[in-house]
C-alpha cells in the first residue's frame, strides 16, 4: 500500500517540475541573449556590415561597453567580523561610515563670461552618404561658411609676430638645444616729414587767437626770459712785470653789454714802464654778434696811442670758445695808412683743485709789410709765451704768479735792436686778475 502512494506522488509532480525546469531554461536563454546583443560592439555607420562582408571597406573597432549591473555597490565588510561569524552570533559587525556630504561647487572663474555659441555641425551631402565617401565613391560638397561671428578686438592694432627662425625650430629651442634669434627690429622710416606736418601757421596759437595779439605775447616772454641784457667787466690781466732789469706793467682788459645775440664791447691794452710812461695804449670799440653758441662775430674800430704817429683801424675778428676749452681771439686790422695786419691770442684754464688754476698764454702779431715808423716788420713781427697760475679767493678775484718769453722777429727784431733795445726776453709776473 505504501509503495501504491509513494508512485502516484512521484508521477503527479513530474509535469510540473518539467514544466518549472522549461521556464528556467527560457529564462536563462533570454539572459545569455539580452548578454550576447549588449556586448556585441555597435555597428560602423560608414561600413555597413554588407559592404564590408563584400570586402569594400573596413569597419572600426567599437569601444568595448560596459555592462552596467542594476545592483548597487555593496558596502565593505567588517573585517573584524566575516558575515559567517555574525551570521553565527559570534560578532557585531560594526556599521559603515556615513557617506561624506557633497563638497561645496567650486565657484567658476570663468563666470560672467560670455561664451561663444557653439557653431552647428554642416549638413551631411544627401547626393554622398558617408559610407560611399569613405570607400571613395564620391566627394561630399562642402558646405557654405557660416558667417563670422564679430571679433570683439576688430579694430585694436596688434604687434607682429617676429618670424621664427629657420635654424631653431620652436621643439628645438623648448628642449634647450638651440637659441632662437631675435626677430628683425622694424625699420625706421627714412626721409623728410610730409607736407601736411608742415602746413599752417609758424604758431599754433595763432589759428585760435588773434594773431597780432599773439606776437605780442611772445614779444614780451622773449623781453622776459630770452632776451635779457646783462654786461660785464673783466679784468684780464693787471700785472706787474720785471723786463731786463726794469720793472714794467701790462693791462689788459674788456667789458661788454647786450643780450644772447648781439652785445657792445670795449677792449683796451696798455703796456708801459714806471717812470718813463705808456709805451703803447690800445682802444677797442666793437659790435658782436652770436654766429653760432660758441662764437661771435667781432667788427669795430681801433685807436691807438702810442709814442711815435697814431693809428686808426678797421677791425674784424671772432672770438669764443673753441674746441677743448680754448678760449681764442683772432682779428684783422686795417689802418687809416692802409697798413694790414693780424693778431691771434689764445689761452686755456687748467684747474689743478677747484681754486688753483695754471693758464698757459700765447699771442702772435703779424703784418702785410713793413712799416718803419711804429718798429714794425713784415711777417711775424712778434710773440709771446707765458704761464701764470692763480689761486681764486673768490671767483671775482684771484691774484696770480707767472712767467712769460717775448721776442721780435724777422725786420721787427731789426727795428728794435737798431733803437739800442733787445729783440727778446724773459719777465717775471705778479698780478692780479678781476671781474664783475
Amino acid at each position: 500500500m505504501n509503495r501504491l502512494l509513494f508512485l502516484l506522488l512521484t508521477g503527479a509532480a513530474t509535469p510540473a517540475l518539467a514544466q518549472h525546469q522549461g521556464h528556467d531554461a527560457a529564462s536563462a536563454q533570454v539572459l545569455v541573449t539580452a548578454a550576447a546583443q549588449a556586448a556585441a560592439p555597435a555597428a560602423d555607420p560608414s561600413c555597413l556590415p554588407e559592404h564590408a562582408a563584400m570586402g569594400h571597406c573596413t569597419p572600426k573597432a567599437a569601444a568595448r561597453a560596459t555592462v552596467a549591473t542594476p545592483q548597487s555597490a555593496a558596502p565593505a565588510s567588517d573585517p573584524s567580523c566575516p558575515p559567517e561569524h555574525a551570521a553565527m552570533g559570534h560578532c557585531t559587525p560594526k556599521a559603515p561610515p556615513a557617506p561624506a556630504a557633497p563638497a561645496a561647487p567650486t565657484p567658476d572663474p570663468h563666470a560672467g563670461h560670455a561664451m561663444p555659441a557653439p557653431q552647428p555641425a554642416p549638413a551631411a551631402d544627401p547626393t554622398c552618404p558617408p559610407e560611399h565617401a569613405a570607400m571613395g565613391h564620391c566627394t561630399p560638397r562642402t558646405a557654405p561658411a557660416a558667417p563670422a561671428a564679430a571679433d570683439p578686438h576688430a579694430g585694436h592694432a596688434m604687434p607682429a609676430t617676429p618670424a621664427a627662425d629657420p635654424a631653431c625650430p620652436p621643439e628645438h629651442a623648448a628642449m634647450g638645444h638651440c637659441t632662437p634669434k631675435p626677430g628683425a627690429a622694424p625699420e625706421i622710416p627714412v626721409g623728410p616729414p610730409p607736407a601736411a606736418a608742415l602746413s599752417g601757421p609758424e604758431h599754433a596759437a595763432d589759428l585760435v587767437w588773434n594773431p597780432a595779439d599773439m606776437a605780442a605775447s611772445r614779444q614780451v616772454l622773449r623781453d622776459e626770459h630770452g632776451d635779457i641784457e646783462v654786461g660785464r667787466i673783466l679784468i684780464d690781466r693787471f700785472e706787474w712785470a720785471n723786463r731786463s732789469g726794469k720793472d714794467g706793467y701790462t693791462f689788459d682788459g674788456q667789458a661788454w653789454w647786450g643780450g644772447d645775440i648781439d652785445k657792445v664791447w670795449l677792449k683796451g691794452e696798455a703796456e708801459g714802464t714806471f717812470n718813463e710812461g705808456a709805451e703803447s695804449v690800445e682802444v677797442q670799440a666793437l659790435w658782436s654778434h652770436a654766429i653760432d653758441p660758441w662764437f661771435d662775430l667781432q667788427l669795430g674800430l681801433r685807436q691807438d696811442f702810442t709814442r711815435g704817429p697814431d693809428r686808426t683801424y678797421l677791425v674784424a675778428g671772432v672770438q669764443g670758445l673753441a674746441p677743448y676749452w680754448f678760449e681764442v681771439d683772432v682779428s684783422a686790422f686795417l689802418s687809416n695808412k692802409g697798413d694790414l695786419s693780424a693778431r691771434a691770442e689764445a689761452e686755456y684754464d687748467l684747474r689743478i683743485t677747484q681754486s688753483l688754476i695754471l693758464q698757459p698764454r700765447v699771442e702772435l702779431d703779424l703784418a702785410a709789410q713793413d712799416v718803419p715808423e711804429l718798429g714794425i716788420g713784415s711777417g711775424l713781427s712778434t710773440g709771446e709765451l707765458g704761464v701764470r697760475l692763480r689761486y681764486e679767493i673768490e671767483r671775482q678775484f684771484a691774484p696770480y704768479v707767472g712767467v712769460q718769453y717775448e721776442r721780435a722777429f724777422g725786420d721787427t727784431a731789426d727795428f728794435r735792436r737798431a733803437a739800442g733795445e733787445k729783440a727778446g726776453g724773459w719777465s717775471f709776473l705778479v698780478g692780479i686778475r678781476s671781474w664783475f
